[in-house]
């Protein structure tokens, strides 16, 4: 095998495989590296979920490219895209006042939302309780992934398109030369190429350890469990409740934002653990039920500990059972999930020498954002933007 590319890519979780999928559809010749069998991180320990609706507006262009991108790979192989939507439900007046300003910012951004009344949630959602949904906001446009399913179906399609793919290869040196990069692995691959783009921050971490240790990047714990399959129940689309309204970026651009904010007690237990509940049904029938937040340096991500709070696990299915009547709360499993972000800026860039390109730290937004951003980021750095 000649191993010479144009580009390689550290990383084979979502952010670091669309880099790969847009260089490959530039007609690029890619080399892909993951340090493991199989992607293990933040890419498979997630929801899910690809929504727009809660970015920003700078990063719902990115989300909204992704939604394109994933329905375009869909129609033409098989990742476990589905799209049924997702639907925030507000559980009191503020909330409410939310979801209409929000609703307004999407008809100027020409973003499909449909505001929902009481009853045509309590229609649409078996088991939505009474007492607690008072309005919901719709997007039609939005789908979920089975993470796990969609990162590997990915890879397999990416093969096809002729994508070099190298599991369990650490990536050990990364070294500018005259022409272009070579990469040393730790199992003695030795590859060269043009360009060097890497999103793993394990790897980030390896090859530039005093630029990690200078960087902001924070890491953050997310804890999520799934309940057995629900027998005879079907959850039509993803959920975002209350508590997600009230943390999600997309709301900090509505007026009535700052001044919500204020009211609530920054001590109680929600805030303190960064949780909103989200229920998601996965293709087994199981609900998905998460998440929170507790936020350590990267540089010592090992204060974050290996041991799930079960103080922050029953404290969601509390909650939870405040909002649906599931036919089964039992839990089958439970699990974190770690990701990457920057304290002062959306995502970490950083170029060395030129032809090495760090980009990590997505945060939250991976699932959704990573499509649309890589297309652009590739076409950036290979100067495609016109091409």
């Amino acid at each position: 095998m000649n191993n010479e590319y144009d580009l390689i890519v550290v990383g084979g979780g979502v952010l670091g495989t669309f880099h790969a999928y847009h260089a490959i559809k530039k007609g690029l010749k890619v080399a892909l590296l993951e340090k493991d069998g199989k992607p293990q991180g933040a890419t498979v320990r997630n929801f899910g979920q690809v929504v727009p609706s809660g970015m920003d507006s700078k990063w719902q262009k990115y989300g909204r490219e992704s939604l394109r991108i994933y329905k375009k790979i869909q129609k033409k192989f098989d990742i476990s895209v589905q799209q049924e939507g997702s639907i925030y439900i507000a559980s009191n007046a503020e909330e409410v006042q939310l979801l209409e300003e929000l609703r307004d910012i999407n008809i100027k951004n020409a973003y499909s939302s449909e505001l929902l009344t009481k009853a045509e949630c309590l229609t649409r959602y078996v088991g939505l309780r009474n007492d607690y949904v008072k309005a919901g906001l719709y997007f039609p446009e939005e789908v979920k992934v089975e993470p796990r399913i969609m990162i590997n179906k990915l890879h397999g399609y990416l093969k096809e398109l002729g994508l070099h793919i190298y599991m369990n290869q650490t990536a050990l040196e990364c070294d500018t030369l005259k022409n272009g990069v070579q990469v040393y692995t730790s199992q003695h691959l030795l590859l060269s190429s043009s360009k060097v783009i890497i999103c793993n921050g394990h790897n980030f971490k390896t090859l530039y350890p005093k630029l990690f240790a200078e960087s902001d990047l924070v890491v953050s714990k997310l804890q999520m469990m799934q309940t057995k399959p629900q027998p005879n129940y079907r959850l039509p689309s993803s959920v975002l409740t209350g508590l997600s309204i009230r943390r999600y970026e997309a709301f900090k651009e509505c007026t009535s934002y700052p001044k919500i904010k204020e009211r609530e007690d920054q001590n109680a237990f929600q805030n303190r653990w960064g949780v909103h509940v989200l229920f998601k049904q996965a293709l087994d029938g199981s609900i998905i039920l998460g998440d929170s937040h507790e936020y350590a340096p990267a540089g010592k991500i090992d204060d974050l500990g290996m041991d799930l709070n079960m103080d922050i696990d029953n404290f969601i299915i509390e909650e939870a059972k405040k909002i649906f009547d599931l036919p089964t709360y039992e839990i089958q499993s439970r699990w974190y999930g770690l990701y990457a972000q920057c304290k002062n800026s959306d995502i970490f860039q950083h170029t060395v020498d030129r032809d090495i390109h760090i980009v990590t730290g997505i945060g939250g937004k991976g699932m959704t954002g990573s499509a649309g951003f890589a297309k652009q980021n590739i076409n950036s750095i290979f100067n495609l933007e016109h091409v």
